[in-house]
């Protein structure tokens, strides 16, 4: 190993490498996949809070909206409107939240940016 301490691997590559969400963009963990172009990926989530539970990730890893940046504002807006075809495609547009939980303390368990869009039931407000 070198100074990375990750077989000659940046910290980044290494983070990518070993993401969940990485993985599955890249196809080496399967998921229930809905929808995929050259930018985004939605699959189902494996634990569903709500009838409808999809996540909508960019396929090029970002850690969390903390770390979002000007250059991603096309980005994360496709991410949005595919979000947005979804809920459409699945039924939903009755009523859907779209939420994005950014650092340990709000939630996130994945440190690759994504959405999750929730649909098919009533949603309180607060949440959490």
């Amino acid at each position: 190993m070198d100074a990375t301490g990750t077989d000659g691997l940046s910290r980044t590559d290494a983070v990518e490498r070993d993401c969940l969400f990485c993985r599955i963009a890249r196809r080496e963990v399967h998921a229930d996949v809905l929808f995929e172009d050259d930018r985004v990926l939605a699959f189902r989530d494996i634990n569903p809070q709500a009838p409808v539970h999809v996540l909508v990730i960019p396929k090029r890893h970002i850690g969390s909206l903390a770390d979002l940046t000007g250059s991603d504002e096309d980005l994360m807006g496709h991410t949005f409107v595919v979000a947005s075809s979804l809920a459409s495609e699945l039924g939903v547009t009755d009523g859907f939240r779209v939420v994005g939980n950014c650092g340990e303390k709000a939630g996130q368990s994945v440190f690759h940016i994504h959405i999750h869009l929730l649909g098919g039931r009533r949603f309180g407000w607060p949440p959490g």
